[in-house]
């Protein structure tokens, strides 16, 4: 086990990873007793890690019990079409009304924290999907329209388990960060037509990284589950 890490923490990574790599096929119950024996420990770390990964939305309980989860692919391009509307629209909204500007008490301390973590930057880790939509949520906020970000924060859960696809590689932690930075400060000053280009090419690129990295994922589920058979 790595140094300060926590078998319940080591189970918990393991058993995203597996459910990431499409290792554990959305038919296959997550059985606690076979899980614990595969991973080496009792049953309290994997019932432990499975809670959370029912709140991060990899881990859906079913009538039989808990299964993977992920959303269909033909629902993606839907779902990013409705995100995409609400985070822009926090921009028009501003940009389209002159007594509407973004809270720089909201968004400044916001902007601060991702200085920091350009300064530090995180390991590729899927958890890093939770900083991100930490971001966006502020920025929607920062516009002054809460009915936004409730509606947006439903898109996240929904979406989380594939988006979670985008961080996996230093390039796209490094670009995330240098990208949420310059559409904050574009914000702030006020440059709102080339926050929104920013905004809508970031949302872009991501969406097309997860959409490949799923379709990868799926394909070897796919492959998984025909050896099996």
């Amino acid at each position: 086990m790595r140094p300060g890490v926590t078998r319940r923490e080591q189970v918990y990574r393991a058993l995203r990873t597996d459910l990431m790599s499409g290792d554990l096929t959305p038919d296959e119950r997550l059985s606690e007793e076979r899980l614990a024996e595969h991973y080496g420990v009792s049953r309290t770390p994997v019932r432990e890690a499975l809670a959370r990964l029912v709140s991060d939305g990899l881990v859906e309980r079913r009538e039989y019990g808990l299964f993977p989860y992920r959303p269909r692919l033909e629902d993606l391009a839907g779902l990013y079409e409705l995100r995409i509307t609400l985070e822009l629209r926090g921009i028009r909204r501003a940009r389209d009304d002159d007594s509407i500007r973004h809270d720089p008490d909201i968004l400044g301390p916001e902007l601060d924290r991702w200085y920091d973590i350009r300064l530090n930057l995180p390991e590729p880790d899927a958890g890093f999907v939770t900083l991100d939509e930490q971001f966006h949520l502020t920025m929607l906020a920062a516009s002054g329209n809460r009915a936004l970000c409730d509606a947006l924060a439903v898109v996240n859960q929904k979406v989380r388990p594939v988006r979670m696809f985008d961080y996996l590689t230093p390039d796209r932690i490094s670009d995330t960060v240098d990208e949420h930075i310059a559409v904050a400060e574009l914000v702030l000053d006020n440059r709102l037509d080339d926050a929104h280009r920013m905004l809508l090419e970031h949302i872009g690129t991501s969406r097309t990284v997860v959409v490949r990295r799923s379709e990868e994922a799926l394909n070897v589920a796919r492959l998984a589950r025909a050896v099996r058979e």
